[in-house]
């Protein structure tokens, strides 16, 4: 790792010496809202079309196992920027926050090191960010060519490229219009199978393939501009898909997300990684591609040893397990509880522990909506959808019945799912005495490595989170 001065000096003396000073690499940070694991045709999915997801795995690195900070768009994006775990963020680490304005933030110390940097489309947020002048995220772009037009000649840039897609609403029936087979549509074994949600599923299909394709403009945009290959590309996703027990639970179905990183001038490409790595690794990756010094504060560590490995499978071993977590999505409780539903988990390759602080509140906010906390809020932290509307209206019926509580009941304070016998997450043993062992010994990692990274909700002062304001509304009742 070099800081900015050293790195300057070291190529000085390389040009004094007469070689060619080795440049700057830029910056291309690509991500989704709502697009969860594993919806890419390169992980096996048999319908949607990624093909320029594909291409950066392909010539690049693909990662098997990586997980954002937290399921929820703020508090993740947020843990991305400043390469922090999102419970660290204070104000910041709930939706629809403010922004502390306090951290060190990657786009800003690029900026500060010359490089010319902006966003597009949707960066930080929701949330406000009264003490910072633009967007953490970067100055806001109102287009790919006013970015670029206003980079001066030769300078890095760091370009945060975000879209709205797949987050919902979703054009009703636009999957199977576009002639995709419902039949091999990817459902979640937490799904019952009906048509109305394999169509729904289409749905969201369709607006992965529309960011793609956006993705995939960009790539030929930088391969014409002579400056591809010296760019470090990074496409992933702000946590899983919007559909019940997919977007703020902690299963894989909510926290894991897909990852490529291309930079063919320092990265060997066509490999798949197994280790287990954290979206919080982006921002000092970049940082030390740069030649910038990575602030202590960073809990992210750098991905470019493991990248520039030439190596697949597991490349590091300490990188065995990854934590992550949630606080507040919606306060959709029953009123005057202004709280969230606050988790944290500890995910190896054998095992998925997860430590519900708050087993008494509701995991998806409350089904009785004139109870909530906010004015009809319904399922609250469950995206209104046809898939939460078919579990709702058929949640008497006897086959739907276990599929509705998997998303919405209550949950008991541990959960633990053995990986090898149930890699879809659906039966919790943590109350399994052959499984008692395994679980105090992860309760155990997770509570040390907590209390490491000074978590206030396991330090006695969980209640901040729950009274911080809220900025925005929730899903309401009827769906709209």
């Amino acid at each position: 790792m070099m800081n900015r001065a050293l790195f300057v000096v070291l190529v000085s003396i390389l040009v004094g010496c007469g070689a060619e000073a080795p440049p700057q690499p830029n910056v291309v940070f690509a991500i989704a809202d709502d697009w969860g694991w594993p919806h890419a045709g390169v992980y096996g999915d048999k319908v949607v079309e990624t093909p320029a997801f594909d291409r950066l795995a392909r010539e690049g690195v693909l990662f098997e196992n990586a997980y954002i900070s937290s399921p929820s768009c703020t508090p993740s994006r947020g843990a991305i920027i400043t390469g922090q775990q999102f419970w660290r963020l204070e104000t910041a680490a709930n939706l629809w926050s403010v922004w502390p304005s306090k951290f060190a933030e990657y786009p800003q110390m690029l900026a500060e090191a010359g490089y010319h940097t902006g966003s597009y489309r949707k960066g930080w947020g929701p949330g406000d960010h009264p003490n910072s002048p633009v967007n953490p995220a970067g100055k806001r772009y109102e287009s790919v060519d006013e970015f670029f037009t206003a980079r001066p000649e030769g300078q890095p840039f760091c370009f945060w490229f975000g879209t709205s897609d797949p987050h919902r609403p979703y054009e009703a029936g636009s999957g199977a219009a576009s002639g995709m087979d419902l039949g091999q549509a990817h459902l979640f074994a937490h799904y019952p199978d009906a048509e109305e949600i394999r169509s729904d599923v289409a749905d969201y299909y369709w607006e992965v393939q529309r960011w793609d394709r956006d993705v995939g403009d960009l790539v030929e945009r930088l391969e014409a501009m002579g400056e591809l290959d010296n760019t470090i590309i990074v496409m992933t996703g702000d946590h899983g898909m919007p559909f019940p027990r997919g977007k703020s639970n902690l299963y894989d179905s909510g926290a894991r997300v897909p990852l490529a990183i291309r930079w063919p001038a320092a990265i060997p490409g066509g490999r798949r990684v197994t280790d287990f790595v954290s979206l919080t690794d982006i921002a000092p990756t970049f940082l030390e591609a740069a030649g910038l010094a990575i602030p202590a504060q960073m809990t992210g560590r750098s991905l470019l040893d493991l990248l520039k490995s030439g190596k697949s499978g597991r490349v590091e071993e300490d990188r065995a397990e990854v934590l992550f977590g949630k606080e507040r999505h919606v306060p959709s409780q029953e009123a005057p509880d202004n709280g969230g539903y606050p988790m944290r988990a500890i995910r190896t390759g054998d095992y998925l522990y997860i430590r519900n602080f708050e087993p008494e509140r509701w995991p998806s906010g409350t089904p009785y909506h004139e109870r909530a906390q906010i004015e009809d809020a319904w399922l609250g932290d469950c995206d209104n959808g046809p898939t939460k509307t078919y579990l709702w209206e058929h949640r008497e019926d006897a086959a739907v019945k276990p599929f509705f509580d998997l998303a919405f009941a209550k949950r008991p304070t541990e959960e633990l799912y053995d990986l090898a016998k149930d890699p879809d997450q659906m039966r919790n043993v943590a109350a399994d005495p052959a499984y008692q062992t395994a679980k105090e010994e992860l309760a155990a990692r997770l509570t040390a490595e907590l209390e490491r990274l000074a978590d206030p909700r396991v330090l006695g002062k969980g209640g901040f989170f729950d009274e911080q304001p809220y900025l925005g509304g929730g899903p309401k009742f009827p769906a709209e």
